[in-house]
Order: structure tokens, then C-alpha cells, then sequence
């Protein structure tokens, strides 16, 4: 049962790139949610795709269409944040599938806290095939996506679930759009300094597929890589001897404070978890090397 104050209109933001199929599947978790239809729009923002968006998207009546050529999903998210009637703005991402409840749940967590600036909400991986995980899958389903520990120790919510008000982005800013990854953790921490309170929800829920492949880890190393290189201030030739110093030492003490966890009760769990981990640590250090030496940063 909605009171007047829940039917605030919202406005739910997807980038896309190159991500027809998977899209599908969000817009029609979307279509079903329980909050009222009248009360939300989704705007879908083609960042540049090759695939034709609009074949899926023109089957969504809810659904706008708008498309962003520079490239990067923080570009996108600030064309749809410019197109949007909402009062309360939510994110999501192509790949992801909403709770049928996510957006009410979403909404209603976000009314309930005075200054309010966020809310992130739980990011839940499913896999291929549940019993038989890949090695990637392994080190996924340990370390991928603890919003909470985002929001209380770093002061930021990924964009995979987030919920603000408009007038919060219009106070703050809206988000880096020359970042290609971590401008959620750039915008984040605006908001956090501008004074907001910003709170984890963990029944404001979507689904999202874990990387199965060595492949999609490392198209993510090099944009997360690529998005920290951008964030820097400091460019020097100390602090990159410094950073090239912690990258090649072994990344002992993260290994450690996840090898207790349940997953990896097994020894050749073990193993196989901290093979992955040094084959990351290794592949974001040859990364951020190609970068020192002035490369761009990918998408």
C-alpha cells in the first residue's frame, strides 16, 4: 500500500554498450515491478552501441531512448540524469535484474532517512552453472561487489544499485563524465563531504552475472585500472616509483584476509583462489605500467 510521499516519480537510468540481450532481461524485470507504473520511467542510454538498442527497447512501453556518442557509462548516466522528470533518480546497469520490490524497496529506504544523499543496495552474483564454478566465478562469488563495505568504508555505492534524489546530483554535481570506471566512487564521495548520510540496503536487491571467463576479468582490470589512473592528482616520477615498488611486491595481506572465508574451505580452493588473485595483482600492475607510460585508459 503506497501513501502519497511513495508516489514520488522516479527516474531508473541504464547505459548500454554493445548489450542487447542482457538488457532484455532488465527492462522486463522492470516492467514488472510493484511499484506503481505510472509513477516511474526508465531511460535507456545507447552509449555508441554497435547493436541496434532500439530493436529490444521499442518493446517497452515505458521505455525512452536517448544515446550519448562520448564514450564511457559515466557520460551516458549524465545524459539520462539530464533527460529525467524524476524527483528520485535510480541506477542500474545492462546486465543486472531487479527484485520485482527494488524499485518500492529503493524508494521507500530513501524516504526514510532525513538528508539522505544514497542509497546502495545489494548486489547478489548468480552463475552459469552453480555447482561447478569457474576460476574466475570463484574469486568472484568471494570478493565482487560488498556494497556495504563500499558505503561504510569508502563512502561510495556502486552504480549497479543506486538510489538518489535529483536534487542531491544538482547540488553536488553529476557524475565525472571523463572517467571510463570508479566515477561512482568519485561522485560518491562528493556527496558524502557535501554532509548527505548515505546507507546500505540489503533488501533493495538485483542480480548480476559474475565474470566466468579470464577474458571478461581482465577487460574489467584494464577499466578499473584505467579508472583509478584517471582519479590521480599526483602524476610524479616518485610517486609512480612508489606505485610500480607496491605493485610488484605480493599482495600478501589481501590473499590472507579472505582465505578464511566459507567458500574456500576446501585446500584446492584455496589455491585456486590465490592463483587468480596473483595473476590480478600482476595483470593491473603490467596495466597501470602501460598507463605510466601514457597510454589511455579503456572502457
Amino acid at each position: 500500500m503506497f501513501t502519497q510521499t511513495q508516489n514520488l516519480l522516479v527516474s531508473v537510468i541504464i547505459p548500454v554498450f554493445n548489450d542487447s540481450q542482457r538488457l532484455r532481461l532488465c527492462l522486463d524485470a522492470l516492467e514488472k515491478q510493484t511499484y506503481p507504473k505510472h509513477c516511474y520511467e526508465v531511460i535507456v542510454v545507447d552509449n555508441a552501441s554497435e547493436e541496434n538498442t532500439e530493436n529490444v527497447t521499442s518493446q517497452f512501453s515505458q521505455v525512452i531512448v536517448a544515446y550519448e556518442s562520448n564514450p564511457g557509462s559515466y557520460a551516458a548516466r549524465n545524459k539520462g540524469i539530464s533527460l529525467a522528470k524524476g524527483e528520485i533518480i535510480a541506477f542500474t546497469d545492462s546486465d543486472c535484474i531487479p527484485a520485482q520490490d527494488w524499485i518500492e524497496k529503493g524508494v521507500a529506504h530513501l524516504l526514510e532517512a532525513p538528508d539522505c544523499g544514497l542509497i546502495g543496495g545489494k548486489i547478489q552474483l548468480f552463475f552459469k552453472s552453480p555447482d561447478k564454478l569457474t576460476l574466475v566465478e570463484l574469486y568472484e562469488s568471494v570478493v565482487a561487489f560488498p556494497q556495504k563495505q563500499y558505503i561504510q568504508e569508502l563512502r561510495f555505492a556502486v552504480t549497479a544499485n543506486l538510489f538518489t534524489f535529483k536534487s542531491v546530483l544538482e547540488k553536488v554535481g553529476y557524475f565525472d563524465s571523463n572517467l571510463k570506471s570508479r566515477g561512482d566512487l568519485e561522485w560518491g564521495q562528493r556527496v558524502f563531504r557535501a554532509g548527505y548520510k548515505q546507507i546500505y540496503a540489503d533488501d533493495v536487491c538485483v542480480l548480476h552475472p559474475a565474470r566466468h571467463t579470464f577474458s571478461q576479468l581482465h577487460q574489467k582490470i584494464q577499466r578499473v585500472a584505467g579508472g583509478i589512473y584517471d582519479l590521480k592528482t599526483e602524476k610524479s616520477l616518485l610517486k609512480n616509483f612508489k606505485e610500480v615498488y607496491r605493485d610488484l611486491r605480493p599482495p600478501i595481506e589481501f590473499i590472507f584476509k579472505y582465505l578464511p572465508d566459507d567458500k574456500l574451505r576446501r585446500v584446492n580452493k584455496k589455491i585456486q583462489f590465490t592463483l587468480v588473485i596473483l595473476f590480478i595483482h600482476y595483470l593491473r600492475a603490467w596495466e597501470n605500467m602501460q598507463l605510466r607510460l601514457g597510454a589511455n585508459s579503456k572502457r
